[in-house]
Formats: structure tokens, C-alpha cells, sequence
């Protein structure tokens, strides 16, 4: 199970989620979220960090320039979109990307994805009005995307890399793989002592539980 621990604000932090195992650090480049770094601060955390483990910057609508500035400033691997981007603006920073998808009621994320052909993966989380994510609300797990293989949930017949985040916690991450078996999982808020400041106790349990 591949695990991404979002909203990374200070080193001490990032350390403790690659020591711990994680996968991938999202650096949150949103100016109005409680998580939100500047370009220099990732920086300078992401070069005290060992190699092996993806840097992911995070943009809600961003203008094009913001994200020409990160990407200059900051050694990122992985763009994620948070917003309405469309897939020609999504694509035209010569970086790989994902896709965040908000399920909002009888909305298909199947169908959603095929707006954007070349992602090269797509996050589900909860739908809050006004609110692009982080919100720690949990979406119903039985519409997360199945595999054509799988019984029941949604049908996916192309192959997509679906992440899974919204609410997850170190108490329900275990139970919420078992039911929609994603390629990832992404937490934010549930491994945190306080908005942007991360708990490595709650890191710990949180990627045992995932890969249990």
C-alpha cells in the first residue's frame, strides 16, 4: 500500500513520515489553507531530505505563473490539482500529475477521469462546499471505483490509479483499504496534533495500519 502524508509544514515533520515509511510528502501551495508553505520553506525542508520518497506540490486554481514560481523554487516530482483545472492546463508544466476528484452526490468519478486522459492518477475526497479538501470528512467508501473483477461499486473498464483520502485516521484507514482496495491512500489532518503540525505517533500508526 502506498501512503502520502499531506500538509507537511517543518522538517522535523517530513523526517518523520519518511522514517516512518511514507511514500510521498505533499507540500500544500494554496495560500488560504491552515497548511499552506511558501515556496522557500518547502525548499529548504526538501533538501534536508533523504532520496527514494516523491515530493508532491499541491494547487487549488492556481494562475499559471504561481506554479512556474513553485516549480522554479522547489524540487517537486509530482503535480496535484485540487480545483476545476482542465487537463490542458494540468499538463502544460511538463511535470506528471494527479487529479483531485471531490465526490459530491451522484457525482461519477469514472466517468469524471475521462476529462483527463493524461493524469496519471486521481484522488478521491469528501465534497464540503467551499472547501477544496482537508476537511476531515469521510466520503461513503462503497462509491469509491471497482475494478471489473470486483462485485458491486462503481465499474472502471480503463485502468486508472485511484487514491483514496478524506477522513482517514489511523483507526479507519485499515477497514477503509479493505473496502475499496485503492492503488494509495492520503491523510492530512488525521495524523495531526494541531492544523499543519503533524504527530509522529499518529504517523506510525496510521502507515502500520494501512499496510496491515
Amino acid at each position: 500500500m502506498r501512503i502520502k502524508i499531506c500538509g507537511l509544514t517543518q522538517l522535523e515533520d517530513a523526517l518523520a513520515a519518511v522514517n516512518a515509511g511514507a511514500d510521498a510528502l505533499g507540500f500544500v501551495f494554496y495560500p488560504p489553507s491552515p497548511r499552506a508553505v511558501a515556496p522557500e520553506q518547502a525548499a529548504k525542508i526538501i533538501q534536508q531530505l533523504p532520496p527514494f520518497v516523491m515530493m508532491v506540490g499541491l494547487f487549488v486554481d492556481p494562475e499559471p505563473e504561481w506554479v512556474e514560481e513553485v516549480l522554479n523554487t522547489v524540487a517537486i516530482d509530482l503535480l496535484q490539482f485540487h480545483g476545476d483545472e482542465p487537463e490542458n492546463f494540468c499538463k502544460s508544466f511538463a511535470r506528471p500529475y494527479i487529479k483531485a476528484l471531490r465526490m459530491k452526490p451522484e457525482f461519477n468519478p469514472v466517468q469524471a477521469a475521462a476529462n483527463w486522459p493524461t493524469a496519471r492518477g486521481f484522488l478521491l475526497d469528501a465534497y464540503t462546499p467551499g472547501i477544496p479538501g482537508g476537511t476531515g470528512e469521510v466520503f461513503d467508501w462503497q462509491r469509491f471505483p471497482k475494478s471489473e473483477s470486483s462485485k458491486g461499486g462503481l465499474l472502471d473498464n480503463k485502468p486508472h490509479h485511484w487514491i483514496l483520502a478524506g477522513g482517514l485516521t489511523p483507526s479507519n484507514v485499515a477497514e477503509a483499504i479493505q473496502i475499496t482496495h485503492p492503488y494509495a491512500v492520503d491523510v492530512s489532518g488525521g495524523v495531526e496534533s494541531s492544523r499543519g503540525i503533524k504527530c509522529s505517533t499518529k504517523i506510525n500508526a496510521f502507515i502500520k495500519a494501512a499496510r496491515s
